[in-house]
């Protein structure tokens, strides 16, 4: 991603105007400065950049011998940004880019993952999260709340990420882990059917988010 990120681009004068060019290019310099500052302090909304985010998940049998991990993509979204801190936003996944963690898309796991037994693309090919809370634990670390929507069905959800801002770029990683069954994906989960533990897959699926804004 840092070959994404802006460079901020020095101007050296020539050698006889030094005394007075380096205070010039000193002052230019806190000018562009605090003019990013201010751009990112008084942006409210700011894109995502889809090409930059992606969402891997995870998924395993309830033993944890056997597991599977993939990359979902969001779709459209923005962060809401208020005096430089992050205090909302909504993103949006596209399920019909559901890969494996090869990237495959066109393989018997990730066409059970999009049937009824677990997400019902068809149906509902996207999900949904908005941001309702956002609460500092530390400099860089945030308690995010939010709304997560899958097959239609909303329920509340509480994560940690760490948002980083760099060259007028926000960056935010986090881990969220869900129970499945809330949101109606039952396959195979020991609270509707009658499995022995080496048969049953976790309820628990585990998302790997990275959001990063354009510049």
């Amino acid at each position: 991603m840092n070959n994404k990120l802006s460079t901020l681009i020095l101007i050296i004068t020539p050698f006889f105007f030094a005394c007075s060019g380096s205070v010039k290019n000193e002052n230019k310099n806190k000018a562009s400065a605090s003019a990013l500052s201010l751009h990112v302090d008084d942006e409210k909304y700011i894109p995502i950049d889809t090409k930059q985010s992606v969402v891997t998940w995870k998924g395993a049998s309830l033993m944890g011998s056997n597991s599977h991990t993939g990359y979902v993509y969001l779709s459209q979204g923005e962060l809401m940004i208020e005096k430089g801190q992050l205090v909302g936003g909504t993103i949006e996944v596209d399920m019909n880019t559901i890969e494996d963690k090869d990237h495959g898309r066109d393989n018997n796991l990730v066409k059970h993952l999009k049937d009824p037994d677990f997400f019902e693309v068809n149906k509902f090919p996207f999900a949904t999260i908005a941001i309702t809370k956002v609460t500092s634990l530390n400099a860089d670390d945030k308690e995010i709340t939010g709304n997560l929507t899958i097959k239609g069905i909303t329920h509340p959800v509480t994560f940690t990420a760490k948002i980083a801002v760099k060259n007028g770029i926000i960056e935010a990683t986090g881990k969220l882990i869900i129970d499945r069954t809330k949101w109606d994906v039952r396959y195979k989960s020991q609270k509707f059917y009658d499995l022995v533990a080496n048969q049953a897959i976790s309820d628990d699926i585990e998302f790997h988010i990275k959001v990063v804004t354009k510049p």
